[in-house]
C-alpha cells in the first residue's frame, strides 16, 4: 500500500455545503407548495379565495406565533429557505455546474450527480415559482 496521500483540488466540506444548500432551498419551496395545496384542500377553496386574507399562512402554525413554540421556529426556517431560495438559487446552480465541470475527474460520480441534480432542481424551482398559478402561492405566503 502506498503512503502517498491523494490530494484533491476541491474542498469536500464546501461541496457538501453546496449540495446541502441546494437541497435546502428546494425543500423550502416544496414545503411552501405542500402547505399551500394542503390549506386549499382542507378549506375546500380555490387560489382566488386563498388571497382574501382569510387563509393566512401563519394560521397553519399550531399553538400560535411566539418564540417558545417550536412550530414557529420551523415556520421561520421554511420562510427563510423559501425566500433565500429565490435569490441564491441561480448562483448556487452556477457554482455547482462550474464545479462539476472543472473537477469532473476528481469528483466521485455520486457527488457530481448530486451537484448537477441540485442545479437542475434549483433552476426548475425558480422557473416554476414565477409561473402564473404559483404567483398566487407566492403572494399568499408573503402576505
Amino acid at each position: 500500500m502506498s503512503s502517498v496521500a491523494q490530494a484533491t483540488s476541491y474542498s469536500r466540506p464546501a461541496v457538501r455545503a453546496l449540495i446541502a444548500a441546494q437541497l435546502a432551498t428546494i425543500g423550502g419551496f416544496l414545503a411552501v407548495l405542500l402547505l399551500y395545496l394542503g390549506r386549499m384542500a382542507a378549506a375546500d377553496v380555490g387560489p382566488a379565495e386563498m388571497l382574501t386574507g382569510a387563509y393566512d399562512p401563519k394560521d397553519v402554525v399550531p399553538f400560535g406565533m411566539h418564540g417558545a413554540n417550536p412550530f414557529y421556529w420551523l415556520y421561520a426556517v421554511v420562510s427563510v429557505l423559501y425566500l433565500v431560495g429565490a435569490v441564491l438559487g441561480p448562483p448556487l446552480a452556477l457554482v455547482a455546474v462550474a464545479l462539476a465541470a472543472r473537477e469532473r475527474a476528481a469528483l466521485p460520480r455520486a457527488t457530481r450527480a448530486l451537484l448537477l441534480a441540485g442545479a437542475a432542481g434549483t433552476l426548475l424551482v425558480l422557473v416554476v415559482r414565477f409561473t402564473p398559478p404559483l404567483l398566487d402561492m407566492h403572494r399568499w405566503w408573503l402576505d
